[in-house]
């Protein structure tokens, strides 16, 4: 796909649209999904409503525990530990939902972090990289036998409105020359559609479509690390953290994109693209104010994506699966 592929394809939905009413009357049964971050925010959100559709869901988790709470009422999940950050537990996940299932319909990588303060994982990688991108990055390539054996599997990586900040440092991706915690961020989320654009040309041809998305602005967890001052400051919440900025979605409808990416019928034969509302993104001028929409066309450059693609197979030692 390219950029010129980046166009509405008049979905019934729109960024109103919920969870419930993307998935209303949809049979997910016989169906497995594996959902990073699937206990909190956006994630809780994507796993209630595909096992409320009948699909047996995964969870990797971090905090297994607070995962176990958060889904003890959930039926047909399980729990899986898995620290995205760390690739030799993304490996022993992996292995473990390769031994107990033989094939994955979905695949929705909804984990993620941002703004983070400085940090080195690994080999001194940059944190928000390595958590957004590497870590998913892996986790689909050690899965990517199971996907293959669905005949038909999508892969759903939740991206940002952030990617417009920047493309991929090629020179200092892990900012070894002084650190941005922004810049960082939309490096990641530059990545994570890139990967999608990669993974969907070199999948497509065993059934394995990836999309990106950008899920609206929605107030979750995913802003731990931001002090309340800083939320204020950006006009998200007032001083009792309540939302008061304009255009923020509730996590029902932040999850809609990523669930209609994974079950619309509108996409069949499609992949690669950039989502966001519940439809095709279009592609924005380089000046479009971050908050107006659409893809930037470096976050859908395939030439970028095969360069990202072999930086992360290099970087990980993974993709031996993918041809």
């Amino acid at each position: 796909m390219t950029s010129t592929d980046q166009r509405p394809l008049g979905s019934p939905f729109n960024a109103d649209s919920t969870s419930e009413d993307v998935l209303a009357g949809l049979d997910l049964s016989g169906r497995t999904a594996v959902v990073t971050g699937g206990y909190s925010g956006l994630g809780l959100e994507t796993t209630r409503a595909l096992a409320a559709a009948g699909a047996r869901v995964v969870v990797p988790a971090r905090r297994t525990g607070t995962a176990r709470a958060a889904l003890s009422d959930v039926a047909g999940c399980e729990v899986v530990p898995m620290d995205l950050a760390d690739l030799g537990s993304v490996r022993e996940a992996a292995a473990h939902i390769r031994t107990s299932h033989t094939a994955l319909d979905l695949l929705m990588a909804v984990a993620g972090v941002m703004a983070t303060p400085e940090r080195r994982v690994g080999p001194g990688w940059e944190g928000q990289l390595a958590a957004n991108h590497f870590g998913h990055f892996a986790l689909v390539c050690e899965l990517y036998p199971l996907l293959a054996a669905a005949g038909g599997a999508r892969v759903v990586v939740n991206s940002s409105a952030g990617h417009t900040l920047t493309g991929i440092r090629w020179h200092d991706p892990h900012f070894r020359t002084g650190y941005d915690k922004w810049l960082a961020y939309g490096q990641a989320k530059t990545a994570n559609s890139l990967f999608a654009v990669h993974l969907d040309a070199l999948g497509r041809d065993d059934g394995v479509r990836a999309f990106a998305l950008h899920p609206g602005k929605i107030i979750t967890g995913l802003q731990r690390e931001m002090t309340l001052r800083e939320q204020i400051d950006r006009g998200w919440v007032d001083e009792h953290g309540n939302v008061v900025g304009a255009g923020f979605k509730t996590p029902s409808q932040g999850a809609a994109t990523g669930l209609w990416a994974a079950t619309s019928p509108l996409l069949d034969g499609l992949g690669g693209l950039y989502l966001e509302d519940c439809d095709v993104a279009d592609v924005s001028a380089p000046d479009t104010p971050m908050d107006d929409g659409g893809v930037r066309a470096h976050a859908v450059d395939p030439g970028a994506a095969a360069r990202l693609w072999e930086l992360s197979a290099a970087a990980t030692a993974a993709a031996p699966l993918i041809r």
